[in-house]
């Protein structure tokens, strides 16, 4: 896995008239998945996509699934994309992105990251999310349209191609500002995501203690949404001790010792 920012200022993308005029008109479109479906149509006229789809990271949520498309049209896409959202996001490389906090000089920045499959440990997310899609890469373009929120789109690559190629990384970033901007102006027509309790309690337990890991905001996400140590370890591909262990170390640096004392704590409001 690797990532890299692209300058906002990027330019150089050239595309038809008709294929630009398309992804504009699919950014109001009443089908939210005519988005991803204009964006696999256009970066496939040149580098070879199987499928797309666009997440929201939402003030710490789950991530939800904000337009999906196939070239083999039906469903599938978007079952293999519920399956991400409810089982395996956790185990993402694109985690180390979206829970990162940034300055403000950094927002606008652009992020490509790349994930091949060989690369995933985890074995159902691996079956699941790329060797029964017969993906055999996906390349995300990461933007954060507001604070709190990051927006990923994803470009799957078949199989049947192998990697991305020298060539076929510049065209897309090329394409990426493009995309980007389409992809922040379909969020923000579409009416933005509101923070849920559970979000919300879990960013003031990221403000109490900003050196909470990735796998501890995973089990406190889970455990405030009144999930077991069970189904926490599902969520995460790890098992029930692990979360124990990761729960009593968030704990501790919290300075709590049971649920009810966590609970109480993202419950207080910040200092003034």
């Amino acid at each position: 896995m690797r990532s890299w920012r692209i300058a906002t200022s990027s330019s150089g993308a050239h595309i038809d008239i008709a294929r630009a005029a398309e992804l504009v008109m699919s950014i109001s479109h009443a089908d939210a998945d005519a988005l991803a479906a204009s964006m696999l149509k256009t970066v496939g006229e040149t580098v070879p996509v199987s499928q797309c789809t666009i997440f929201a990271y939402e003030f710490d949520a789950r991530p939800r699934t904000v337009s999906a498309a196939d070239h083999r049209g039906g469903r599938f896409l978007r079952d293999v994309a519920d399956r991400y959202a409810s089982q395996f996001y956790a185990l993402d490389g694109n985690r180390a992105i979206v829970g990162r906090s940034r300055s403000r000089s950094e927002r606008g920045a652009l992020v490509l990251h790349r994930q091949q499959v060989d690369e995933i440990e985890n074995e159902a997310y691996r079956a699941a999310c790329y060797a029964q899609p017969n993906v055999s890469e996906r390349l995300s373009l990461l933007v954060q349209p507001m604070d709190s929120v990051w927006l990923a789109i994803n470009l799957y690559r078949d199989s049947a191609y192998g990697v991305f190629q020298p060539h076929e990384l510049e065209r897309i970033e090329t394409l990426a500002p493009l995309f980007a901007h389409a992809a922040k102006g379909h969020y923000a027509l579409n009416g933005q995501y509101q923070e849920g309790a559970a979000a919300a309690m879990l960013a003031r337990a990221r403000r109490v203690c900003p050196t909470l890991t990735p796998r501890e905001l995973d089990v406190l996400r889970g455990t405030l949404e009144g999930a077991s140590a069970a189904e926490i370890a599902a969520q995460m591909g790890v098992k029930p001790a692990s979360v124990v262990t990761y729960q009593k170390r968030a704990y501790a640096r919290l300075g709590v010792s049971t649920q009810r004392q966590l609970f109480a704590l993202c419950l207080q409001p910040d200092p003034p």
